[in-house]
């Protein structure tokens, strides 16, 4: 009988004798397109390292060659220059290491320091050097993870399997990787050149052209649509060994994302309703096909991100698409507790607290929005909508469920903490209160977000940073769908969806295409609250100059039993210029391709 070998699960003794050498050979191999050598180095290997044909000669060295891949992958969540949040660089939160500690990136990044030679947000690329343990190098690690790809692809074809379907199964995880690496290259980049073969020993880099993002866009849609029709590769993975793998559920995750982004107005500046149309369809294909495969909304939002994804046929979390494995002997749930702290519970710094522009995004839980805008360009006097219930003197009471899923703010109930009950004392003064230490918040909030108020210990959590969710895809496909077709059922019901998890009402039914966009919006923001999509969103909708200019926050004072507040702005910004949509490509990296522009803004 046949045996199918995972490429997650070769045997111990098998690694040790080949891991090394396929290392060996991945490493200086990958060279070839990262600094554009001219020479194959393959034709240097008189030592005994392992040439591609002999890796390719055998199925357990194949399959190892792929798990390689995943090593570019970036931990994403709280792995930022010292352990912060993505959410800190966007409008949805406030670093609080800002102005304490004006070398962090978060300061750097809010004093407008991103260059070509210099960015906040790669200070691996910047300082040239390496940490798996920390998000980084992104350039470099997405060519290298597209190159493997292709090598891999154009290779495999040769490589003898004792069973069909792992062989199937490889190649179509392969095509789905490369998509993954293409569209993390170029949402950050703008358009690459689309590469997905080899290169040959003698290729002459520098003539390399840029291809425009639609271009790149068209090949993750082709890689992850030949993955989609391979019955070889799963829907989700169910047994513990291939944990972190890429399935089905990925690639219509990356062809959804990918195709969405191309559709928006950072890339689709004639506001072409086909790439609309065809990121609608993609959306629906998608949802259809999932829910078909045993995919659902978990029914508590809360508790969803105090774990990891369960592995079995039928799990508990049948929301989850794809989750970080982490690099490091730290937990996702670790750093949550110590980099994102309430002080009086224990850490290291407040890390990310919510912004009170994201707290004021969250409706009322009658559904109607609570504030509308503000009359003011520092967001100290907010448009109220009269109408909704919100009251300035008590303004956390009958908010959206998940405004207390992920914000603790003053005098919010946080749990019993030995054996008393406790609460959030955030008030001016209080044990939690803002102060300009980086251990307490400068804005009134916390992030309470992944962190179980039941987790008194950071080495007890088990949450891990979720990077593709079902709910994604429904905002996705409502998204598209409304610049498609407008507010139709569909949209309506896809919205819906997301809102009834939470039980919050289904929005008015009688809203015009704008106003189903500002909905749409609204609810991207707070449904996908900090898991990486604020930053990129402001900038594919082209909103940037608009939100990033500040982030305010609340302060409060405690007079007699009660509480009165007042709206502070704690931290302007010099990155929402025009130039910040597109990050700059690497002054470095650039150097290598004379015949490149660099991106707008940064010559």
């Amino acid at each position: 009988m046949a045996v199918s070998i995972s490429p997650f699960n070769i045997s111990t003794r098998q690694k040790r004798i080949d891991m090394k050498n396929i290392l060996n050979i991945i490493l200086v191999y990958t060279l070839l397109l990262v600094v554009g050598c001219n020479k194959d180095p393959l034709d240097i290997m008189p030592d005994g390292r392992l040439t591609l044909e002999q890796v390719f000669a055998d199925e357990l060295m194949a399959s190892e060659y792929v798990n390689t891949m995943y090593d570019n992958i970036n931990p994403y969540g709280s792995s930022y220059n010292y352990y912060t949040l993505l959410a800190g660089f966007s409008d949805e939160a406030h670093d609080n290491d800002f102005p304490q500690d004006m070398q962090r990136a978060p300061s750097r990044w809010y004093n407008g320091e991103l260059r070509p030679n210099w960015n906040p947000l790669d200070i691996q690329f910047s300082t040239n050097t390496t940490d798996p343990e920390t998000n980084g190098n992104y350039y470099r690690k997405n060519w290298a993870g597209i190159r493997q790809a292709n090598v891999f692809l154009q290779r495999i074809g040769d490589t003898p399997y004792s069973n069909s379907q792992t062989k199937a199964r490889l190649i179509a995880e392969v095509k789905v990787l490369r998509a993954f690496f293409y569209l993390e290259l170029i949402k950050m980049f703008g358009g690459m050149p689309v590469v997905d073969k080899p290169f040959d020993s003698d290729f002459k880099f520098e003539v390399l052209p840029r291809q425009s993002f639609r271009e790149g866009v068209a090949l993750i849609q082709r890689d992850c649509e030949e993955a989609i029709a391979e019955s070889a590769l799963p829907y989700r993975i169910t047994a513990e060994p291939e944990r972190g793998r890429f399935t089905r559920a990925v690639a219509h995750a990356v062809r959804s994302q990918a195709l969405l982004y191309a559709a928006s107005p950072l890339w689709n500046e004639a506001d072409d309703q086909a790439l609309w149309e065809a990121a609608a369809e993609a959306g629906k294909s998608a949802l259809d096909d999932l829910l078909a495969n045993n995919y659902h909304l978990f029914p508590d939002y809360e508790s969803y991100f105090y774990g990891r994804t369960d592995l079995s046929v039928n799990p508990a979390d049948r929301e989850t698409i794809f989750e970080i494995k982490p690099h490091r002997a730290h937990e996702f749930s670790h750093l949550i507790f110590r980099m994102h702290a309430i002080p009086s519970i224990g850490g290291d710094k407040a890390g990310a607290s919510p912004s009170q522009e994201l707290v004021d995004a969250y409706d009322m839980a009658n559904g109607q929005p609570a504030i509308l805008g503000y009359y003011d360009e520092d967001h100290l006097y907010p448009i109220i909508n009269t109408g909704s219930g919100y009251n300035e003197s008590n303004p956390y009471a009958n908010r959206d469920p998940r405004f207390y899923a992920t914000v603790w703010y003053n005098n919010a109930y946080y749990g019993e903490v030995n054996g008393q009950p406790y609460h959030i004392q955030s008030y001016l003064g209080g044990a939690d209160g803002i102060s300009n230490i980086m251990q307490r918040t400068s804005n009134g909030y916390y992030l309470r977000k992944f962190r179980d108020p039941k987790q008194l210990d950071p080495n007890t959590g088990t949450a891990r940073f979720k990077k593709y969710r079902l709910g994604e895809l429904y905002l996705n496909y409502a998204e598209a769908a409304n610049e498609a077709y407008g507010p139709t059922k569909d949209v309506y019901d896809a919205l819906n969806a997301v809102r009834d998890r939470v039980d919050m009402p289904g929005l008015p039914e009688d809203l015009t295409k704008e106003e189903m966009r500002e909905r749409i919006r609204r609810e991207r923001r707070v449904e996908l609250a900090f898991e990486e999509h604020r930053f990129w969103d402001v900038r594919r909708w082209k909103i940037l100059g608009s939100t990033d200019k500040l982030t305010t926050g609340m302060e409060w004072t405690e007079v007699g039993p009660s509480f009165t507040g007042k709206r502070i702005v704690t931290g302007r910004r010099k990155s929402h210029t025009d130039n910040h949509l597109i990050l700059p490509i690497p002054f470095g990296e650039l150097a290598l391709m004379p015949l490149w522009k660099q991106n707008p803004g940064w010559d």
